[in-house]
């Protein structure tokens, strides 16, 4: 009761400036803060089982937050940790990414042999159930940490498919997930291929050491770079594996209500690939940077992009530290392409249309790979 009663009188504060401050926003303030009051004390009072009054501080700042958008949220010390590990290429879980679209978790993409693309969950599956808790009506952070937990430990996830009728009931062991970003073969003796499926601290290392694995072979005078079921990660590698293959240009700017949020950033002279040909491999999956590094090399006309049309992540979140040790996650810009144009929401539309076959480990299992298979063809005329 103790925090509820310190976060009254702040918000006594906020309202007494405020009125008088400014005057005509006041009212209409002054009245919802008094109905939040109310409610809290409702809950208390009235609420079936006894509440933990800090979990309930941290539902509504929470909420606050993610009636703004779906990537903005509240995370304690224990979630800031765990993003800050996830980054490294190293975590616990499932291996997924997963958004919220109109209060139901969905999958943005599964990461590459990891437990649940193994089990089969695609991008664009609605988790509904975790284990014997209903999931609609949670926030994204709350659904996260019902599917966190120790290696070996086992979860059932209940999922929606589209064109499915019925349910489809997922069982997953948990694993530490180990994520090597990049992976590289030769096709039909003569075409680079390489699959990127992380934005993670190592990612544009890892593709650099690949391709100049490559460059020793000379029969090798096309490339694919296979950006499927990529969930994105970090802005800084977007750009610097964008710049692999441009020899100047811009490759993406961001824009905010803030003017200190308005960047560009460009190209620098030198493609690690000569200007040989390249396709691009994208899917509903590829999202975030995936859609940087997509929508920069078929801006500047450097790559074909070969798939689906992209997820449309294209906002950026700051991580903005708290006195708890805890931080938010707010957006405060958007990302455009070199064209002007903004992913959020829209994505990057490929010139080559072609639905996939198979939602498996791409740079394993390619028999009945079409998106694969056509970039292939087109290169082979």
């Amino acid at each position: 009761m103790k925090k509820i009663k310190i976060f009254l009188i702040i918000l006594f504060l906020f309202l007494f400036y405020n009125r008088y401050a400014f005057p005509e926003n006041s009212d209409e303030l002054y009245q919802k803060i008094d109905l939040f009051s109310e409610v809290l004390e409702k809950i208390k009072e009235d609420y079936v089982d006894d509440v933990d009054q800090a979990e309930v501080m941290d539902a509504a700042i929470n909420g606050v937050l993610q009636s703004l958008d779906p990537y903005s949220a509240y995370m304690n010390q224990e979630m800031l940790d765990s993003m800050e590990t996830e980054t490294k290429g190293a975590f616990g879980g499932l291996g997924i990414e997963v958004g919220m679209e109109a209060g139901v978790v969905k999958v943005i993409s599964p990461i590459d042999d990891t437990p649940a693309s193994r089990a089969g969950v695609k991008a664009g599956d609605y988790i509904v159930r975790i284990d014997n808790t209903q999931v609609q009506g949670k926030t994204l952070m709350e659904a996260v940490n019902l599917m966190r937990g120790p290696p070996g430990a086992p979860i059932e996830i209940t999922i929606r498919r589209k064109g499915e009728k019925k349910a489809i009931v997922v069982k997953i062991v948990r694993e530490i997930i180990q994520i090597k970003s990049v992976t590289a073969k030769i096709i039909d003796k003569s075409i680079g291929y390489f699959r990127l499926s992380a934005f993670n601290e190592n990612s544009g290392q890892q593709l650099k050491s690949k391709m100049d694995e490559f460059k020793t072979n000379n029969e090798i005078d096309k490339f694919i770079l296979d950006l499927r079921n990529n969930p994105g990660g970090l802005l800084s590698q977007a750009i610097k594996i964008s710049d692999f293959f441009l020899d100047d240009g811009e490759i993406v700017s961001t824009r905010g209500r803030n003017k200190r949020e308005n960047r560009k950033w460009f190209a620098k002279k030198g493609d690690q690939i000569n200007g040989k040909p390249l396709i691009v491999l994208i899917n509903y999956g590829s999202a975030s940077a995936s859609e940087i590094v997509a929508g920069a090399l078929k801006d500047h006309k450097r790559a074909i992009l070969i798939g689906e049309n992209s997820y449309g992540k294209g906002s950026v979140q700051s991580i903005i530290p708290l006195k708890n040790q805890g931080a938010i996650r707010l957006t405060i810009s958007k990302y455009y392409l070199p064209s002007g144009k903004s992913i959020s929401e829209v994505g990057v539309i490929p010139d080559f249309e072609v639905e996939e076959e198979t939602a498996e480990d791409f740079a394993i299992n390619t028999a009945n790979d079409n998106q694969l298979n056509f970039a292939v063809k087109l290169f082979n005329g």
